[in-house]
């Protein structure tokens, strides 16, 4: 679906990306993560030509993005800011409206396809008249979503997308958008520098630094088989939860028909506050689950 060949970009005499190479398969959820200015934003804004690279080629379905006008492209391809991107001045029905219309849809079906994302998304269609300073930072963050996604793109782009929301925000927006069929049918490519977003957010990981990769896999990948010393340092930290939450339940306990992490059982049996006096002998416990992911890394 996207591939980028030999990505080089240079600010001055400091190079912000220094001949990367990746590609992103059909449906796929990429993260690039790192630390402020490893270049995971350069490369994501090379991918709409937001930021033209040095050298170096990025191929769409295996046509060279250059060869059709910025725009063009950029009306195919889905964005989501870090704050929104929304315009102050502008409704919200505004807002989500504004490809749609360089586009010539009718009205009738804009309206359509907002009412729809509106559903999807939990708004209230009694915000479409409001300014989005009215709004809360999760609205506008849903907001700025629906209008990313108003054309149904076949490409995401997502910059640091829940960076500007408090914690507890962050959490609940990213359980909602790890099942909306609207981005399970995309293809995407998400900037972070939250190790643990990355790992809930993400099919496979980019990890960079300086503007080289260090990295690219699965969680599982560079959890359990780290390319270098930086990467296993760099999720050191917070390397257990990371673990939990990267092990499926039927890898500890094969047979079981919980398609969820074990970190996930984790939070449902602490939920239910553990098992009534009358439970069978072998219910799962935090305790027996543990036991099972010990085993498991020892293998």
């Amino acid at each position: 679906m996207i591939k980028a060949a030999h990505l080089v970009k240079k600010f001055g005499s400091s190079t912000a990306v220094n001949s990367i190479s990746f590609d992103v398969k059909e449906g796929e959820n990429l993260i690039l993560l790192g630390t402020s200015g490893c270049g995971k934003t350069t490369t994501l804004r090379m991918v709409n030509r937001l930021t033209e690279p040095d050298s170096g080629t990025i191929f769409l379905n295996g046509t060279d993005i250059r060869s059709q006008q910025p725009e063009t492209l950029r009306r195919g391809i889905g964005y989501v800011l870090q704050n929104h991107g929304l315009f102050p001045h502008y409704t919200v029905a505004e807002n989500i409206a504004i490809v749609p219309r360089l586009l010539k849809w009718e009205s009738s079906k804009t309206g359509k396809r907002a009412d729809e994302l509106f559903e999807k998304l939990n708004l209230d269609p009694a915000i479409k008249d409001k300014y989005p300073a009215a709004l809360s930072g999760g609205q506008q963050q849903r907001v700025g979503l629906a209008r990313s996604l108003m054309v149904n793109p076949p490409v995401l782009l997502m910059d640091e997308p829940f960076g500007a929301l408090d914690n507890l925000t962050r959490i609940s927006i990213r359980k909602e958008f790890r099942v909306l069929d609207e981005l399970v049918k995309k293809t995407i490519i998400m900037v972070t520098h939250d190790v643990q977003e990355a790992f809930e957010m993400g099919d496979r990981i980019c990890l960079m630094d300086k503007g080289e990769i260090m990295q690219i896999g699965t969680p599982e990948d560079l959890l359990f088989r780290p390319a270098n010393n930086f990467v296993a340092n760099f999720l050191d930290e917070q390397r257990l939860q990371l673990e939990l939450k990267s092990v499926l339940l039927e890898e500890i306990l094969p047979g079981s028909a919980k398609n969820i992490s074990v970190w996930d059982q984790m939070e449902s049996l602490l939920q239910v506050n553990a098992y009534p006096d009358d439970a069978p002998g072998d219910a799962l416990t935090i305790e027996s689950l543990m036991a099972a992911f010990s085993k498991y890394k020892k293998r």
